[in-house]
């Protein structure tokens, strides 16, 4: 599977632990998650319904909440009715959606409502663990074929390219920055372009720099804007 997530190289991570919440209905998957996720990774609840999600994320105020897109109960809105039930966290609580579903419209519905990134279960625990983190410092994670959806639902009307800022920039740095944008991790990026993880940090860094942007989320913005994914 080709995700958005490294082993964590290149990652940032917090000094303190994340505080969260897992939200699936099958107690099985959720007792498997939390054994694999880091032990920096401080699961503070769980729940296996809309109402009992609502519940516990209000209560327990986590950093993250690894959200089901389909769950039973409530009005049937799923992963979608829980971001909106505690739509008054949603500037300190982060939502990941971890589904089986890969469908465009699951995707975009629960980008829609706020959550921050999405990813299938098929993802490994280095993997969730890295995502869980960049999520926490505000990343967007996705998949990179999961991005796409993200970007055709949500992409802007096509801007006019600035000759000088992409003249800032070399052909291997906006090769990295294409792939970046698109949701790829450092380490798929090295593995596509045939480079080292620290030789694409040192790309993303200067990417970054030369177009006075802070996070990976802002280069997608502005490489989508721009028509250059």
């Amino acid at each position: 599977m080709n995700t958005t997530l490294g082993t964590g190289a290149g990652t940032a991570r917090p000094a303190n632990s994340v505080r969260v919440v897992i939200v699936d209905d099958h107690a099985i998957f959720r007792s498997g998650l939390k054994a694999d996720l880091d032990a920096s990774i401080h699961v503070v609840g769980e729940a296996a319904t809309v109402e009992q999600a609502i519940a516990v994320i209000v209560q327990q105020r986590p950093d993250v909440v690894l959200l089901d897109v389909h769950l039973p109960g409530g009005l049937g809105g799923g992963g979608r009715e829980v971001i909106a039930g505690s739509a008054a966290l949603l500037s300190t609580t982060r939502f990941l959606a971890l589904s089986v579903s890969d469908a465009a419209e699951d995707v975009v519905a629960v980008i829609r409502a706020g959550a921050r990134g999405y990813v299938t279960k098929t993802i490994s625990g280095a993997e969730i663990t890295d995502a869980v983190f960049r999520v926490a410092g505000g990343d967007a994670v996705f998949s990179p074929r999961l991005a796409g959806f993200v970007l055709d639902a949500f992409g802007t009307a096509p801007a006019d390219i600035a000759d000088d800022e992409l003249d800032k920039l070399s052909a291997r740095e906006l090769e990295v920055m294409r792939l970046i944008a698109r949701g790829y991790s450092y380490k798929e990026v090295a593995k596509e372009l045939f480079i080292s993880i620290k030789t694409v940090e040192t790309h993303v860094s200067a990417v970054l720099r030369k177009l006075q942007l802070s996070s990976r989320h802002e280069l997608t913005k502005w490489a989508a804007e721009r028509r250059l994914l």
